[in-house]
């Protein structure tokens, strides 16, 4: 999860230092779609795959990334879980997607959002795409 305001040029989070496994949405639905129609002989019936990006990467690294780009600078902001909650809220989301969202936080400073698999490439034949390639493919939208 990001709080991401790029108009202001900030990234903000509470997740300090920790790492993350960024997954591209096409990798999910790449997994998804192979998992679909190669599954003649029920290979992938019955399994759940743990799909994740190809490296674990900070936020303060996401927005250097994202920095390189667009062409410029973004920052990572680290805030308190507060602020983060507060933030949601202001959003207008609902109690139940904030303690969600919150429990994210929370499972990512534990380190479990930080783990890397293979399923991406097990399933579909190809390496996962990285936070850069994302960042890169979609510039447009972050300018």
């Amino acid at each position: 999860m990001i709080i991401m305001p790029l108009a202001i040029g900030s990234l903000f989070n509470s997740l300090g230092e920790d790492k993350v496994s960024f997954v591209d949405v096409r990798d999910i639905a790449a997994v998804a779609v192979q998992s679909l129609v190669s599954n003649k002989d029920g290979i992938h019936s019955g399994k759940a795959y743990t799909i994740t990006g190809p490296e674990a990467i900070s936020y303060r690294d996401a927005a250097r990334i994202l920095s390189d780009y667009i062409g410029r600078k973004v920052s990572y902001v680290s805030i308190s879980e507060d602020d983060v909650c507060k933030a949601i809220k202001e959003m207008g989301m609902s109690d139940w997607h904030t303690n969600i969202l919150l429990e994210l936080l929370r499972l990512s400073r534990e380190g479990y959002l930080s783990s890397i698999s293979n399923a991406v490439e097990e399933v579909t034949g190809k390496k996962p795409i990285s936070f850069s390639q994302f960042a890169k493919d979609y510039t447009s939208a972050f300018r």
